[in-house]
This record gives C-alpha cells, sequence and structure tokens, in this order.
C-alpha cells in the first residue's frame, strides 16, 4: 500500500492537514502566501514558454544545452534495427541517469570536450551521465556501445565513476561512493528481475520496454502501472531504507506524527527519484508507440528545488529558528515533513497558477508545471536568497535522495 503514487499523495495531504491544525513539530503552513507563490510560478512559465506550453518535467530535459539535443544527435547517428531497439538504449540511458542525479556538491562541475560545455548541478549529471553511456563504458558488448548491461553495473567503482564525472579533491562529487554502490545494486536487481528485465536480452534496464509492453492494454499503459513496476523492481537498490514485512519500501519514512491502526500508517512514501523516472520514461516508451495515460495520477517531487520554493516564499517555514544552522538526515522528520508538505502543495499550487496563465488542467498537467515551472522558479529563487543557490536547509547526502 505504500508503493504507489496514491500513497504519496494521501501520506502527503495527513501531513499538511496537521500542519494546518498546528499539529506539527517542525513546520508551520501558511496558505495566504501560497497565491503571491502562484504569480511568481506563473510568471517563471511566462518568461520560459511563452505559449504556456511547457513540456513534462523528464530527465530528458536536461541532455538540451543552448538549443542542442545532445541525446538527440547522438541517437540519430545509429541505424537502429527496430523502434523498440531504441527505447530499449532511451530507458537504459535515462534509467542511469536519473538514478545518478540527486544532487552535487556547490563546487562540482563537469567539463564536456565535445561541445565546451561547462555544466553543474543536475544538468552538469545530466550531460557527465550521457557521455559516459555514450563511451559504451556500461556496455557489455563492444559492438554496441550505447546500452547498460547488469554485469557492467555490478563492476562499476567510486574510481571509475569519479574519473567519469570528473570528481576531484577541490571540487568533489557529493556522495560519489553511495552512487557507485547504487549502480551496482542496479545491476544485481536486473539480474534478479528477469521477467522484467531481460525477456528479450541480457539483464538491462531497457529491458523494462518489454514487460511495459505487455503490460499496456491495446498500446495504452497507465503512469502508475509504471510507477509501481519500477517500486516493485528495483526497491532492492536502495541502502539504509525501511524493510516493512520483509517488502523494502525505498523512498519512504516514518514520520512520528503520521499515526494509524497498522505499522504502514505511519510512514511517509515520497519515492522522488522513481517518480521522476516514471516522468522521464514516458517519452521514449509513446515514440516507440505506447501511449502513457494518467499522468496526473503521479505527484510532484520532493526534492530542494520545488521544496526550496515554498520555503523561500514563506508558505511553509520552520517553527525553531536554528533549523536554518542545522545539519540533517533525510531520513529526520524534519525532512521528511519537509518534503511531504511539498508535494502536498504542489497540488494546491497548480490551480492558480493555470488559472493565472489561462489554461486547463488537460493541457497543463502537474509535470508541465514542475517543468516550467516550481523546479524553474526553485532554482531562481534560491540564487537570490543564497550566494551559492542550494537548498535552503542542510542535508547529510549520500547520493541517493539529495
Amino acid at each position: 500500500m505504500l508503493l504507489s503514487a496514491a500513497a504519496v499523495r494521501h501520506s502527503a495531504d495527513r501531513i499538511l492537514t496537521l500542519a494546518l491544525d498546528g499539529l506539527l513539530d517542525d513546520w508551520v503552513v501558511d496558505l495566504d502566501l501560497l497565491p503571491l507563490t502562484a504569480d511568481f510560478v506563473a510568471s517563471v512559465v511566462r518568461e520560459r514558454y511563452p505559449q504556456a506550453d511547457p513540456p513534462l518535467h523528464a530527465r530528458w530535459r536536461h541532455f538540451v544545452f543552448t538549443g542542442r539535443d545532445l541525446w538527440r544527435e547522438i541517437a540519430t547517428t545509429r541505424q537502429w534495427h527496430s523502434p523498440a531497439a531504441a527505447a530499449r538504449a532511451a530507458i537504459d540511458l535515462v534509467t542511469t541517469s536519473v538514478l545518478l542525479d540527486a544532487g552535487a556538491s556547490a563546487g562540482w562541475r563537469y567539463h564536456d570536450a565535445d561541445t565546451g560545455l561547462i555544466a553543474t548541478r543536475s544538468e552538469g549529471l545530466a550531460l557527465a551521465s550521457l557521455r559516459w553511456f555514450q563511451s559504451g563504458s556500461l556496455s557489455d558488448d563492444p559492438l554496441d556501445p550505447l546500452r547498460v548491461d547488469a554485469a557492467a553495473l555490478k563492476r562499476i567503482d567510486t574510481f571509475s565513476l569519479e574519473e567519469a564525472f570528473q570528481s576531484t579533491a577541490t571540487d568533489p562529487l557529493l556522495g560519489s561512493e553511495g552512487r557507485a554502490a547504487l549502480l551496482n545494486r542496479l545491476g544485481a536487481a536486473l539480474q534478479a528481475r528477469p521477467e522484467l528485465f531481460a525477456l528479450n536480452d541480457l539483464p538491462r534496464p531497457g529491458g523494462l520496454f518489454d514487460a511495459f509492453t505487455l503490460r499496456a492494454h491495446n498500446g495504452v499503459l497507465r503512469a502508475s502501472v509504471i510507477l509501481e513496476t519500477l517500486l516493485d523492481g528495483l526497491g532492492s537498490i536502495w541502502a539504509d531504507r525501511p524493510i516493512l514485512d520483509g517488502v523494502p519500501l525505498g523512498d519512504c519514512w516514518v514520520h512520528p506524527a503520521l499515526q494509524g491502526a497498522t505499522p504502514a500508517q505511519g510512514y511517509a512514501p515520497l519515492h522522488k527519484l522513481s517518480q521522476w523516472l516514471t516522468y522521464s520514461l514516458i517519452e521514449p516508451l509513446e515514440i516507440a508507440g505506447i501511449r502513457v495515460c494518467g499522468i496526473e495520477e503521479l505527484t510532484g517531487l520532493a526534492e530542494y528545488r520545488n521544496g526550496g520554493l515554498f520555503v523561500d516564499t514563506g508558505v511553509i517555514m520552520p517553527r525553531d529558528s536554528a533549523a536554518w544552522s542545522q545539519l540533517y538526515r533525510v531520513s529526520d522528520p524534519f525532512v521528511v515533513g519537509w518534503r511531504a508538505l511539498t508535494i502536498a502543495l504542489l497540488d494546491r499550487l497548480a490551480p492558480p497558477v493555470r488559472t493565472r496563465l489561462g489554461v486547463a488542467p488537460a493541457a497543463f498537467p502537474l509535470a508541465c508545471m514542475l517543468e516550467g515551472g516550481t523546479w524553474a522558479a526553485g532554482r531562481l529563487i534560491a540564487r537570490e536568497k543564497r550566494a551559492n543557490g542550494g537548498p535552503p536547509f542542510s542535508i547529510l547526502s549520500d547520493g541517493t535522495v539529495f
């Protein structure tokens, strides 16, 4: 019951209700400031997309630099023997790239020799992961470099990852050891579930294309099915995460304010990277002929750009002024509550943003607001508030959440 988007939304709403009733220890919420936040987000959307038509929030946006779609440039040089083959390669790339995107230290940067670009943060991580994939270092087939094999993932070590991501002693990549270990566990998970990842090939993330083809009905696949498949198949890749009744819960945490008749009701599921991966799988599936429906069933993403937006606009504020200078773990109730409030408030922000833009929900789903949108607005206001443009709070990261 915790491994779904519906569970994420339900839990987040419970925590918001507690906050509005004054029953949350760490946070206060001021909904009177939400209209001003909607004004700000709508203005950012208009600036970035004058026709109010942003695409879905997906990893593919981060492969575009100065108008150049670097993945498209790579993909068009390859003669794919079928749309399915192209989809499998795209899923290989985006899966590893999303899982590697959990924030980078402020000083880290990636210099791309092919373009001369210097990229940081999410864009830098995207570019580094793209070039790593392109190099064939994640493939076990010398004749097919544009693939990711489970066996190759299991061989990755911290040194090879830091080399690929140009991590140095002076400008280190945050959590590189944790990221390498995550890819090792991904390789093991792929091998353990051939019915998901190896129906027509050796175990690889792209094997999901064949699993999703079987799960589609008349060529249509629900986004919630994508997410639930990911949460089932990849649950074992997350280290030091809660396990309930033998089931690994992933990005799902106990929160003391949540009470219920069963242990599961005490958890706040968030599933940030899994949901972002779900959003990012939609395009390669649709290009290959599988239409994805029910995208609105997914939630916003509980990460520090969206969460920082609500803090920096004053919609949510910590009760204790000492919070600004403390160091938190991702499992701390302070962080879990912040992330859950972010999800619930994104749902409440979407209607007034649409009203200001004059667009209907069908034309401007939540995923478009994230892209248009709250993520960009969160980054913009962070730069105004803090010299390094980072999150409003200090959070100890292992490279798999923040």
